[in-house]
């Protein structure tokens, strides 16, 4: 056999051989049921992905299985309140048994109260908190545990631009986001310390048309909505599958967010007064709130909603922003480029006169 032919031979086997890998990818994700976690398992599935699917409402986790078969996935449906850590810890068992070691756990799972601060009762609080920020800590633990022996996997913190900018009437929410990144900071630390090769990454969203705003409980009068500009749940699902996939510690999505963090570092103060006066406005349409399936708090409100919420005609399907970070790279290759062309020309301007 000549040289030439064995080089195919091999080309060919590694291909195969990670196609193969790329097909059996194991995937959990927590929230799968709607929004973002929903579209997430959607955008695994189009890569043949078998995925566990987290949630408490049974009618939502079994669509979003027909959706993953549908698109070339494998589902396992595990009804879970990820609030509680045995169950989280059951369930990344189960996933196991059925499919394998897992290679990505995707932590989005989240509830919420959209009241002022001292219209939340303390029970409500701590009900949101341990869903949105300890459900958080249970699943990264569950993956940790099976990831750290084996020396690779991929967590994914679906995180907010409000893990750095607090907001009004979401205090709740605010302060779970501002927690998982302060956590999931120190973890990383912590596998570094180890040389791990397991990536733990977040990704800070903007607002996402989801149906976080057709059944979080909430105490104001209109129908709740995501501070505008507003993303379709793809551009989130993007983010987190590149996350997942890349050694990217932190990835942000869209102009808003960029612009948020960025005006928390350096004018807070500014901040604070500017969502004093619009910070109500923005969160609620014009419309009165519809109080049937708007209570997900304590049970699920268990029907399926799909991932968008009732913003398809102001939110943006894609990001520019978001294009230009996955592919860093390539915009800082170009603009050295640039740099150099221009200093280049400059240098012969400067030789000529």
């Amino acid at each position: 056999m000549s040289g030439a032919s064995r080089g195919y031979r091999i080309d060919r086997q590694l291909f195969q051989e990670v196609e193969i890998v790329k097909q059996s990818e194991v995937v959990v994700i927590t929230g799968a049921s709607g929004g973002v976690g929903r579209a997430t398992a959607r955008r695994f599935a189009k890569e043949g992905a078998r995925i566990a699917l987290l949630a408490r409402g049974r009618a939502g986790l079994e669509a979003a299985a027909r959706e993953v078969q549908e698109l070339g996935g494998e589902a396992l449906v595990l009804p879970v309140d990820v609030s509680q850590h045995d169950q989280v810890e059951a369930a990344a068992s189960s996933v196991e048994d059925a499919f394998g070691p897992i290679d990505i756990w995707v932590n989005d799972a989240m509830v919420t109260v959209y009241a002022e601060f001292l219209d939340i009762e303390p029970a409500e609080f701590q009900r949101a908190t341990e869903v949105s920020y300890l459900g958080m800590v249970w699943g990264t633990r569950a993956a940790l545990k099976r990831m750290m022996p084996r020396d690779r996997g991929s967590i994914v913190q679906v995180c907010s631009a409000m893990s750095y900018r607090g907001i009004p009437l979401q205090s709740p929410y605010c302060g779970a986001k501002h927690a998982c990144k302060g956590f999931t900071e120190s973890v990383i630390t912590e596998v570094l310390h180890h040389k791990s090769k397991v990536q733990v990454s977040m990704v800070q969203l903007p607002g996402v048309n989801t149906t976080q705003f057709t059944w979080g409980r909430t105490k104001l009068p209109k129908q709740t909505m995501p501070v505008p500009p507003i993303y379709q749940p793809e551009v989130a699902a993007d983010a987190i599958h590149h996350a997942a996939h890349h050694r990217r510690r932190q990835i942000y999505v869209g102009i808003p967010t960029v612009v948020n963090i960025l005006g928390e570092r350096t004018v807070p103060w500014l901040l604070d007064r500017y969502l004093a006066r619009s910070g109500y406005k923005s969160q609620m349409t014009q419309q009165p709130l519809d109080p049937r399936g708007h209570d997900n708090l304590i049970e699920p409100v268990d029907e399926d909603r799909g991932a968008h919420g009732p913003f398809d005609e102001k939110a943006h399907a894609h990001s520019v922003q978001l294009a230009l970070s996955k592919h860093r790279g390539l915009v800082l290759a170009g603009m050295a480029s640039a740099a150099a062309g221009v200093g280049a020309a400059a240098m012969r301007n400067g030789h000529v006169d």
